[in-house]
């Protein structure tokens, strides 16, 4: 499995050479090309096209460059259909999925985990299994709803790089939302026993910080859960089977 961060900038006006993009991951396998969000600053960008689009949630850095359609399928939940926003988006072919669903598009499976995250735009991440690997991509998130199902055996967390140690999360009406920074998700890969993880869908913290700084703060947050950690930017590519090896 091969896993291409196109774009790694959450919705913020800052933006680097490393984090220029809104957050958009491409897993490829066999053929197979399957693109992980798509947010406005992707309309008129999705070249080459992938054989299948699908969405985390309906937000604007993840959804809104479908505004002029989809040169493929796209794989939503209802919740991201019902978003008005959505509705109005000329896509021709809208398939909806749903919580713990297991589909599968050419090589790859893909199995829906709800998690915390948004009131307005609920929404999901992927289990993701191609050949002998097995990956979870979640791009925005306060909490994994079924946390152990859904990272037990796999090799990879990719994560949600909205802020390091800083929580950034409110409650309204009793329900939780926002971001989950960095620091709590290794300790769920800790305590799940996952290898690995790297963060996408950067914060300001990590965009607009000194490179060196920030990286220190990574290498010390890895050696303190005892987890592989790195920061994806615009471009990465990991092929799974070489993850014994450093980043």
């Amino acid at each position: 499995m091969k896993i291409t961060f196109l774009g790694t900038r959450g919705y913020i006006d800052v933006r680097s050479k490393l984090h220029c993009r809104h957050t958009s991951t491409l897993i490829s396998y066999k053929g197979t090309r399957v693109m992980i969000d798509c947010g406005q600053d992707w309309l008129y960008c999705v070249k080459p096209k992938p054989q299948a689009i699908i969405l985390t949630h309906a937000h604007p850095d993840h959804a809104w460059g479908l505004a002029n359609g989809a040169p493929c399928p796209v794989y939503a939940t209802q919740d991201s259909w019902d978003v008005k926003e959505l509705k109005k988006f000329p896509i021709a072919k809208k398939i909806v999925i749903h919580d713990q669903e297991i589909f599968k598009i050419g090589q790859i499976e893909f199995q829906v985990f709800a998690v915390e995250h948004s009131i307005r735009c609920p929404a999901v991440g992927y289990r993701i299994t191609a050949g002998k690997s097995t990956i979870f991509c979640v791009h925005d998130l306060v909490a994994i709803k079924q946390r152990h199902k859904a990272l037990k055996g796999v090799q990879l967390y990719i994560g949600d790089g909205a802020t390091i140690k800083r929580p950034m999360v409110r409650v309204k009406n009793g329900v939780v939302f926002g971001h989950t920074p960095i620091s709590t998700q290794l300790g769920w890969c800790k305590k799940e026993k996952v290898p690995r993880a790297i963060f996408t869908h950067c914060g300001t913290q990590i965009v607009g910080g000194n490179q060196k700084t920030v990286a220190a703060k990574i290498k010390a947050l890895a050696q303190e859960k005892g987890v592989e950690t790195a920061l994806a930017y615009d471009g990465l590519s990991i092929i799974t089977r070489k993850l014994s090896h450093k980043y």
